[in-house]
């Protein structure tokens, strides 16, 4: 069965540094692209970043460059999200979501190009 789950989240203060693992499982992720999301209270699922199976290639919104790195061990099937320099704007649930090398696909941080979603992981930025 194919799984991915989220961890690492929880309550951070603004400014300080919050690392999110994706740990799947039943796939063999060196042919899989690994997806993050964000989805914050009322608005739409946004895409944060994406790396590709190698981890040769990411990228990033616009509003995390600079703070946020992709980065996976596909020997350990985990995907990771380093945050840093956190915002009270990047609260939200984040969740990575997986698609299988040669599946159609579109731009990175389009959702529906994503088979394969974890359950979420809550991320809350506050004094």
């Amino acid at each position: 069965q194919l799984s991915l789950v989220e961890s690492g989240g929880g309550l951070v203060q603004p400014g300080k540094s919050v690392r999110l693992s994706c740990t799947t499982a039943g796939f063999n992720l060196d042919y899989y692209y690994i997806a993050w999301f964000r989805q914050a209270p009322g608005k739409e699922r946004q895409g944060v970043s994406y790396i590709n199976s190698s981890g040769l290639t990411t990228y990033y919104a616009n509003s995390v460059k600079g703070r946020f790195t992709a980065s996976r061990d596909n020997a350990k099937n985990t995907a990771y999200l380093q945050m840093n320099n956190l915002k009270p704007e990047d609260t939200g649930i984040y969740y990575c979501a997986a698609r299988r090398i040669g599946t159609p696909g579109g731009t990175w941080d389009n959702p529906r190009i994503y088979t394969y979603w974890g359950q979420g992981t809550q991320v809350t930025v506050s004094s």
